[in-house]
């Protein structure tokens, strides 16, 4: 049976910056300090003239750039987002025609948030254990700015666009293992766009404030803050746990462990409870602000990049839908 690898990882970020002094600018009562400390970010790139598509092209140009990949030889292309260029055609066939990649190459999208990246490899892994494909481009793309109301301070200050592009094969540098997923939909509207799609397509919505001095509109992105850390803090231990008890591993097994970076707050509370040393849990988000389900590979390439890899590293999401979902890299 085939095994299915990471062989190379690559990212892309819009031009334009927002710095914390830019939102200091617009919200005087939070400043700088005060945004690094309880966010863990500093600016964050924001997409203007740039579509999701945009953004996964020059990841993905990027990837055969970097590390001499033949596009010739992709299979198959595997588009995670959840901010498409149209409602149809997939996003996935554009991408494939702008990059010239072969037309008996299988693609499509799916949509999914901050669990996206641990989807995406157990898709993968699916389809090249079953010989359907062997060389899979892999491509996280989100461009949430645009679903941010303008004032809304709270989403204004965490999200960042950007994209990756991952080659999974039958050879590279880290073996995927084993996953844990789950869903939960009762927690859908906590995060969510109400508004545009085709259950309520009319953006009729007005402003209101949630409560926290954040404007909010069932057009924009809404976020309930402490419900979804409710969630995050009930659901990831008990991921980790079972992810961990698929391998017959422990804590003290893993090597590296890279969480969706979604703040510092979250992070640092996750780590506390599920009982991961500092030194062992990897954060990677300080200029690129949670970029959804591109922060597991940019923190893994970085990792990566930076020779901090090695034997078992632990990687799990979890956000929007409810879904999360957790795998086990082996690195050599």
């Amino acid at each position: 049976m085939f095994k299915a690898k990471i062989k190379a990882i690559s990212q892309y970020f819009p031009q334009n910056v927002l710095t914390n002094q830019d939102l200091n600018s617009q919200f005087p009562e939070w400043t700088p300090e005060r945004i690094q400390s309880k966010i863990g970010i500093s600016k964050r790139h924001i997409a203007i003239n740039e579509s999701v598509s945009d953004l996964a092209i020059k990841a993905s140009e990027k990837l055969f750039e970097e590390f001499n990949i033949d596009r010739n030889q992709i299979d198959f292309v595997l588009l995670c987002t959840q901010s498409p260029d149209y409602f149809l055609p997939t996003t996935a066939c554009i991408i494939q025609h702008k990059l010239n990649i072969p037309t008996n190459a299988g693609a499509l999208d799916f949509n999914l948030g901050c669990s996206g990246y641990v989807y995406g490899l157990s898709l993968a892994k699916g389809l090249i254990v079953s010989g359907i494909a062997k060389n899979i481009l892999f491509i996280t793309s989100e461009t949430y700015s645009k679903f941010i109301h303008e004032n809304d301070r709270g989403n204004k200050t965490i999200f960042g666009d950007g994209a990756t592009a991952t080659l999974i094969s039958t050879e590279g540098f880290a073996e995927i293992l084993d996953f844990e997923l789950g869903t939960d939909g009762s927690g859908a509207e906590n995060l969510i766009v109400k508004n545009g799609a085709l259950k309520f397509p009319n953006k009729d919505g007005e402003d209101s404030d949630d409560g926290f001095g954040n404007v909010i509109n069932p057009n924009n992105l809404y976020m309930d803050g402490p419900a979804i850390l409710k969630f995050t803090l009930d659901s990831v231990p008990n991921l980790i746990k079972s992810v961990l008890e698929k391998h017959q591993l422990s804590i003290e097994d893993i090597d590296l462990t890279i969480f969706h970076q979604a703040n510092i707050f979250i992070l640092d509370r996750l780590r506390k409870k599920i009982g991961f040393s500092e030194e062992n849990f990897y954060i990677h988000m300080n200029e690129y602000g949670n970029t959804v389900s591109s922060t597991i590979p940019i923190a893994l390439k970085h990792a990566w990049d930076n020779n901090k890899t090695k034997g078992n590293v632990l990687l799990a999401g979890f956000g929007v839908g409810y879904s999360w979902g957790s795998c086990i890299l082996k690195i050599k």
